[in-house]
């Protein structure tokens, strides 16, 4: 834990990262997947739940209904690494 005994630097966390252009663009694409998906009627406000790329946007995958599924937050935001942390598999 890098901020025990000091505040987390937010403002500075949010302008070298989730600020920059490039991951406000990654916000929109999950958002609106997020809105297609309730649109669709498969996921609603505050279920708990994500919705999941099966291949992820990251890699070229798209916001097509049918490279979207709802998963819990858990499933979704866990999956196997490799020692060097890395993500085993090429899927996502």
């Amino acid at each position: 834990m890098p901020y025990v005994n000091k505040p987390r630097p937010y403002k500075k966390e949010y302008e070298q990262y989730q600020g920059t252009e490039e991951q406000k663009k990654n916000r929109a694409a999950r958002n609106a997947a997020r809105a297609k998906m309730v649109k669709a009627g498969r996921a609603k406000k505050g279920d708990g739940k994500d919705v999941d790329h099966t291949k992820a946007l990251s890699k070229g995958g798209t916001n097509d209904t049918s490279n979207l599924k709802v998963k819990s937050k858990s499933a979704n935001r866990s999956f196997a690494r490799n020692s060097d942390g890395s993500m085993k598999g090429g899927k996502k």
